[in-house]
């Protein structure tokens, strides 16, 4: 099982919101321990990844709501070939495509922590994990998930 305090190897990319900020809430959120997620004030619609606009009504700057980093899995991948250079020696990880159920079912993709070789099935519940990186310049958190 790979360290849970580190699940990613250093010479990764660090997430850093776009020149627009747009992402910015998000990213702030992670660090905090908080799972951010857009609604419309206007149609309630929930969405993820982020956009200026709701894909609903079209109204302009939908709202930053927290919800708890909880939700099942959507659809799931056991990477063998590595998409960075440095996760070269980590292959195989377990990619989740999770729904977040409180959050109007939005999806968002992540890694699953723990036995890369584990049994994973459509459905399955899972909780989130931050993982912060204080250390790095500028800090950053993700969030991983884990089985419940």
């Amino acid at each position: 099982m790979k360290n849970e305090s580190s699940y990613l190897p250093a010479g990764l990319p660090i997430p850093v919101a776009e020149a627009d900020g747009l992402s910015a809430p998000y990213l702030a959120g992670l660090q905090q321990g908080r799972l951010l997620v857009q609604r419309c004030t206007h149609c309630g619609c929930w969405q993820f990844g982020p956009e200026w606009i709701c894909h609903q009504c079209h109204a302009f700057d939908p709202a930053w709501v927290e919800v708890a980093p909880e939700g099942r899995i959507y659809s799931w991948e056991r990477v063998w070939h590595p998409v960075h250079p440095a996760l070269r020696e980590r292959c195989p990880y377990v990619a989740v495509l999770v729904e977040l159920p409180q959050a109007g079912n939005v999806r968002m993709v992540g890694n699953l922590l723990g036995d890369p070789m584990q049994d994973v099935r459509i459905g399955a519940d899972v909780v989130g994990v931050y993982e912060h990186h204080p250390e790095t310049s500028p800090p950053h958190s993700l969030l991983q998930w884990r089985l419940r």
